[in-house]
């Protein structure tokens, strides 16, 4: 029996993680660990637990099983402060990533960014850093960490000047050197994910956004 859980499952990447999971045979189940509930329900095997991040000790024993898939972030317009940012982008998927470690968990796939760099002097890509930093550092038998670009998909929340961005970007996909910086469809980095847990490579792996599109190809 295979037992993913998922942090950040109502987001544009991890919804996409959790409906491949939900149709991987697989996966036997799927524990999610959400801080509002899907209004839009679950799928069978789907176990939902709303939790409160800032309790660890009321959710750690929830994070037991195999892969823990971890997808969860935010803007600083929308958390209202970095500080606040840097609690839901580093502290909570932290504590999940520990709480894997304790629980015995084989391997913990992040979702990061590109250009995720602890000494940056740009705060986004320092907190991205910090957290694929430490989540390496912890010890897990597999660690796997995705840097994607500007992620292109189906948002809930409507970002104006994020949509002009992306529109512009997409040209990258024709500029030779520049293909990289192409913007990059959740479902791609969804399918990299998964991928990413069948790696068995002992340790941690970085996976930069070239190898992202590699691994998030659909099947032929």
């Amino acid at each position: 029996m295979t037992t993913a859980i998922v942090i950040g499952a109502t987001g544009l990447v991890g919804s996409e993680i959790l409906a491949l999971l939900e149709e991987d045979p697989r996966f036997d189940s799927v524990v999610t660990l959400v801080r509002r509930a899907r209004p839009e329900g679950n799928h069978p095997k789907v176990e939902e637990h709303v939790i409160d991040f800032r309790a660890p000790e009321s959710w750690r024993e929830l994070v037991r099983g195999d892969v823990l898939f971890s997808a969860m972030g935010t803007t600083k317009k929308k958390a209202g402060s970095q500080e606040a940012q840097y609690e839901v982008d580093y502290t909570f998927q932290m504590r999940g990533a520990r709480a894997a470690y304790e629980g015995g968990v084989d391997c913990v796939v992040l979702v990061s960014s590109m250009g995720a760099d602890p000494s940056s002097s740009i705060f986004y890509s320092r907190m991205k850093g910090e957290l694929d930093r430490d989540v390496c550092a912890l010890g897990l038998p597999r660690a796997r960490v995705l840097r994607p670009g500007i992620l292109d998909g189906d948002r809930q929340e409507h970002r104006p000047l994020e949509a002009i961005g992306l529109r512009a970007m997409r040209a990258f996909a024709v500029v030779p050197g520049l293909r990289s910086f192409r913007p990059i469809h959740a479902k791609v980095v969804a399918r990299a994910a998964i991928a990413a847990w069948e790696d068995p490579t002992p340790g941690p792996v970085v996976y930069e956004v070239g190898r992202l599109f590699e691994l998030g190809s659909p099947p032929p």
